[in-house]
C-alpha cells in the first residue's frame, strides 16, 4: 500500500522545525554578538539586533537578519558579518544539537523601514480623510 506524503504548507516561515530551529539559531547568534566573542573593529561600537532567523527546509541554511542599533553603518556592519561567518558558524555548531551546522548568510532586517513608511502613509491626509469618512462613529 502506497504511503502518501502531504506536502507541508510553505506558511509564513515554514514548518514547526524549521521556526524552532530558526529561533534557537536566532538565541544563539544574538548570545555571542552581545558577549562580544568576534573581534572585528567594524563590529565594535555597534550593538546588532538579531531580530529573525529563516531557515530552509532542510536546516542546511540559516538566513539570519540583522539591524545595527540605529539602523546605522548597515553596510559595514553585514560586510564584517560575512568576513566572520566562519566563525560565526563553528560557534553554532557549538551551542546548537543538529546533525549539521547551517550555512550562515546576512541580511538587513527592513521591517522597521517598512513599518515607518506605511506609518507615514498612514498619517497622510488623504488618508486620514478617507478613515474619518469610513469611521463608524460619523452620524448623517
Amino acid at each position: 500500500m502506497p504511503r502518501h506524503h502531504r506536502k507541508k504548507s510553505s506558511a509564513a516561515g515554514g514548518s514547526q522545525r524549521q521556526l524552532r530551529v530558526g529561533e534557537n539559531v536566532r538565541h544563539a547568534v544574538a548570545d555571542i554578538l552581545a558577549h562580544g566573542s568576534v573581534h572585528d573593529p567594524d563590529l565594535e561600537g555597534h550593538s546588532i539586533t538579531v531580530p529573525e532567523v529563516r531557515m530552509s527546509p532542510d536546516l542546511k541554511l540559516a538566513t539570519i537578519y540583522v539591524m545595527p542599533l540605529g539602523g546605522r553603518d548597515t553596510e559595514i556592519v553585514i560586510a564584517a558579518l560575512e568576513r566572520n561567518k566562519r566563525f560565526l558558524r563553528g560557534q553554532l555548531a557549538r551551542r546548537i544539537n543538529l546533525k549539521f551546522a547551517p550555512d550562515v548568510r546576512f541580511r538587513v532586517d527592513e521591517r522597521f523601514d517598512e513599518a515607518e513608511r506605511i506609518e507615514k502613509l498612514l498619517r497622510t491626509p488623504a488618508v486620514q480623510r478617507n478613515l474619518a469618512a469610513d469611521s463608524p462613529d460619523t452620524e448623517e
